[in-house]
């Protein structure tokens, strides 16, 4: 049986059914008779009724079949007493395009149809007569396959977009568990380099400094004795110890804030490899020599490349990108291109935030960005920013 929503044919079916209840008592002078007339009313609610609740009877043991058996009696007595064949044409064609709709294009549901139909003939033969049959196999037959065809390609529609509900309810579950899964990996790293910085620490600065408060002890021992010259030299070798500790913790803070080349290439190689994994789109990756970045040049430029990469996955219509990233000693470029659609450079389309987001990053960072795109020609950006060694040597 195929799940859908009934209420848009109810209507149609109410509306339709409502209208040629009063052509029938219009144009029969009989059915306006109070007995007749509250005969036929009931007999038209009820068959309403059912249509309404046709959700709930399909719940039930037989719900189906008994609906089916007792809708084609309900319109074959409501279509005989209007006397209409308008009538019979409403109440059937509506009952045959419901049949599609509950039972779609399955054994059970060509003998829904089937049923329908001969009780309509019957209908159309008493009022008409046998010799008009031909007539009736002329306008129902077309109706019945314009109707089947239109509720079946409404139920592909109907479950098309369950389907995408479906998934996209499932991709927000997997988008929360990669969050959650993102913060643990998050705690864990976090974690991870405290207990790294505790090391480098205790190795440079709390190894160094209890060096150095021995060696002061033994010098104040050495001149509470009177041996100047041996508290000198002890001092001179604690002088020697201070400044290789200095060194040392200079050393374990460049290697906190800067980010080697290699973990810089490495980084923006994994960028590109998950853009192509996740996209289809190739992308080709390149790196010249590069010298020890900061930190803070270092977040620029990857945040920079996912951007613009997500740029192109969502606005390029791309079949191909490349990324190369090259220096100088004083500057960084990162260059990414596209074989996209391109645009206008003086009228960046609505939806493009992130390109300026990543024009506002580089400009804080001292950098500066230049963009080449045209319509159809893909898009060339460049992203140049100074590498500032002084930054760390003022650190």
């Amino acid at each position: 049986m195929v799940e859908y929503d009934s209420r848009w044919l109810m209507g149609f079916l109410t509306l339709i059914v409502a209208v040629m209840y009063f052509v029938s008592l219009f144009s029969a002078p009989a059915l306006r008779q109070p007995l007749d007339w509250l005969i036929f009313t009931a007999l038209v609610i009820v068959h309403l009724v059912l249509h309404w609740r046709l959700e709930k009877i399909c719940k039930l043991r037989f719900g189906i079949l008994g609906y089916i058996l007792i809708q084609g009696v309900l319109a074959f007595v409501i279509a005989w007493m209007s006397g209409t064949v308008g009538m019979v044409f409403a109440l059937f064609m509506g009952l045959i395009g419901e049949g599609f709709a509950l039972l779609g294009l399955t054994w059970r549901g060509f003998l829904t149809i089937l049923y329908y139909l001969l009780l309509s003939l019957i209908n159309f033969i008493y009022f008409t007569g046998i010799e008009n049959a031909i007539w009736w196999a002329l306008g129902t037959l077309p109706i019945v396959l314009f109707v089947g065809i239109y509720v079946i390609l409404y139920m592909r529609q109907t479950e098309a977009r369950e389907h995408a509900q479906a998934l996209a309810g499932e991709l927000e579950t997997a988008n929360r568990q990669l969050s959650e899964y993102a913060a643990r990996v998050e705690d864990l790293t976090i974690a991870n380099e405290r207990e790294r910085m505790a090391r480098e620490l205790h190795d440079t600065l709390s190894q160094g400094l209890a060096g150095l408060i021995l060696q002061l002890e033994a010098a104040d021992a050495h001149l509470s004795q009177q041996h100047p010259e041996k508290a000198s030299a002890i001092v001179q070798q604690a002088m020697q110890r201070a400044r290789a500790t200095l060194a040392d913790s200079r050393r374990a803070i460049s290697d906190l804030r800067q980010a080697s080349p290699d973990e810089l290439e490495e980084a923006l190689r994994l960028e590109t490899t998950y853009f192509t994994q996740s996209t289809g789109i190739p992308c080709t990756f390149q790196a010249g020599s590069l010298p020890p970045v900061p930190d803070l040049v270092k977040e620029v430029v990857l945040r920079s490349a996912s951007e613009l990469l997500t740029n192109i996955s969502r606005h390029a219509n791309a079949s191909e990108a490349w990324l190369e990233l090259t220096a100088t000693p004083t500057h960084l470029q990162l260059c990414i291109q596209d074989n996209g659609v391109g645009f206008d450079p003086q009228h960046i389309p609505a939806g493009h935030y992130g390109l300026l987001g990543v024009r506002e990053r580089v400009r804080l960072a001292g950098g500066g960005l230049t963009l080449d795109s045209a319509p159809q020609q893909g898009t060339i950006i460049k992203v140049e920013l100074p590498i500032q060694p002084n930054l760390l040597e003022s650190a």
